[in-house]
C-alpha cells in the first residue's frame, strides 16, 4: 500500500506551504516509498536473474536523481548552477566507498573473505573512472570558459561520451560477457542458476509485473515527496551553517537508499558481486545518464552549468580511484578493505559540510 499512499500524499501536498508537523509525516511517507521501490525492485530483479536485476535498480534509482536534478535546477535559487556536479559527485563517492565498503565488510565479517569476479567489476570500476575525469574533471582545467565549464562542443562530447560508455558498458553486462558480473561462491565457481539464488524459486510473471508497476509508482511519489521537502531541505541545510553543496550530498543520500539496503541484503547472501553490480552500476548511471539529461536541459534553462571539482574534491576522487583499482584486482577482500572505502567516506561527508 505504501507507493499508492505516498502518491495520495504527494497530491495533497504539491504547491502547498506545508506546516512543519506534517512535513515530518511527509518524510515518514517517503521513507516508506523507498523501502517498497527496494522490495518491487527487488522482485522484479529476482524474476529477470542477475546482472539485469542490478541493472533495473540502477537504471530506476538514476530516474529518481535526475528528476530531483532536473526540478531543482529549474526551480533556480542559489547553488543551482553546480547541483548537478554537486550531487553527481555525491553520488560516485557514496556509492564508490559507502555502498561498496558496507558491502565488502558485511561479506568479510560474516563469510572471512568478500569474493567477486575481478574481471566484471574492473571492467565497471574503469567506466566510473573513465566517465569521472572527463565529466567532472576536465571542465576544471579547460580555459575555452572562464570557469569550470565546458564550452557547448565541449559538453556535447562529454554527453555524448558518456552515452557511449553506458551502452557498451549495458551491452558488455548483458549480452557479451555476462559471466563476468554473476556472483561466485565462496571458492570462486561463478553462480549461473536462473534466479541468481540458489534458496528461493522465482516470482511469476504476474507477480513480477505488478512489482515493476508498483516500483514506478514508488519513483514517481519519491521524485514528488522530495520535490515537496526540498525546501524544507535547503532551509535546514542553511540552518546548520553547512554549505549549500550539502544539498547535492543530501539528494544523493536519498535516492541512493534502496541501493545501499539493497547491496546489504545480497552481501549478507553472500552474493557480493550483486553488491558490487548495485554499486558500481549505480555511479555509472549517474554520471552516464544523468550528465547527458542536464546538458539537454541547458538549453532552455538560463545560467551556466558548473561540472568541475574543487581541488579537495579532485584528491578524493583520485585516491577512491586508487584504493578501489587495489580492491578489485585481487577478486576478493577482508574486512580491511571495507574500512578503507568507508574511512574514504567518511572524509568525504566531513569536507562536504566542513570544507
Amino acid at each position: 500500500m505504501a507507493p499508492p499512499v505516498a502518491v495520495a500524499v504527494m497530491a495533497a501536498s504539491w504547491g502547498r506551504d506545508v506546516p512543519s508537523p506534517l512535513l515530518v509525516a511527509i518524510a515518514l511517507v517517503l521513507g516508506a516509498a523507498v523501502l517498497a521501490a527496494v522490495h518491487h525492485a527487488e522482485v522484479a530483479a529476482h524474476r529477470v536473474g542477475e546482472p539485469f536485476g542490478s541493472l533495473l535498480l540502477a537504471v530506476a534509482v538514476t530516474v529518481i536523481e535526475v528528476g530531483l536534478i532536473v526540478t531543482l535546477v529549474i526551480a533556480g535559487g542559489t547553488g543551482a548552477a553546480s547541483l548537478a556536479r554537486d550531487t553527481v559527485f555525491a553520488a560516485v563517492m557514496i556509492t564508490c566507498n559507502g555502498i561498496l565498503g558496507l558491502s565488502l565488510l558485511i561479506g568479510a565479517v560474516k563469510f572471512r573473505l568478500a569474493v567477486f569476479n575481478a574481471e566484471g567489476t574492473g571492467a565497471a570500476l574503469s567506466t566510473v573512472a573513465t566517465l569521472a575525469v572527463v565529466c567532472l574533471v576536465l571542465p576544471t582545467f579547460t580555459t575555452a570558459r572562464s570557469g569550470p565549464e565546458f564550452s557547448p562542443a565541449q559538453l556535447t562530447f562529454a554527453a555524448v561520451a558518456s552515452l557511449v560508455l553506458y551502452a557498451t558498458f549495458v551491452s558488455t553486462q548483458t549480452v557479451r560477457h555476462r559471466d563476468f558480473f554473476l556472483p561466485v561462491t565462496s571458492d570462486g565457481v561463478v553462480v549461473n542458476d536462473a534466479d541468481g539464488d540458489d534458496h528461493a524459486d522465482p516470482p511469476t510473471n504476474r507477480a513480477a509485473v505488478t512489482s515493476v508497476a508498483l516500483l514506478l509508482v514508488a519513483l514517481v511519489a519519491v521524485v514528488g515527496l522530495a520535490k515537496v521537502l526540498s525546501p524544507a531541505i535547503e532551509e535546514t541545510v542553511s540552518g546548520l551553517g553547512l554549505p549549500h553543496a550539502f544539498v547535492g550530498v543530501v539528494i544523493a543520500l536519498l535516492v541512493l537508499l534502496p541501493e545501499t539496503l539493497a547491496a546489504a541484503n545480497a552481501a549478507r547472501r553472500n552474493r557480493i558481486q550483486v553488491s558490487l553490480n548495485l554499486a558500481l552500476g549505480s555511479a555509472m548511471a549517474s554520471i552516464g545518464l544523468t550528465i547527458p539529461v542536464i546538458a539537454i536541459t541547458t538549453i532552455w534553462l538560463p545560467g551556466p552549468l558548473l561540472l568541475g571539482l574543487g581541488a579537495n574534491q579532485i584528491v578524493l576522487l583520485s585516491i577512491t580511484i586508487v584504493v578501489a583499482t587495489l580492491t578489485v584486482v585481487p577478486g576478493r577482500a577482508t574486512r580491511l578493505q571495507g574500512l578503507v572505502h568507508l574511512i574514504l567516506l567518511g572524509a568525504f561527508l566531513l569536507l562536504a559540510a566542513n570544507p
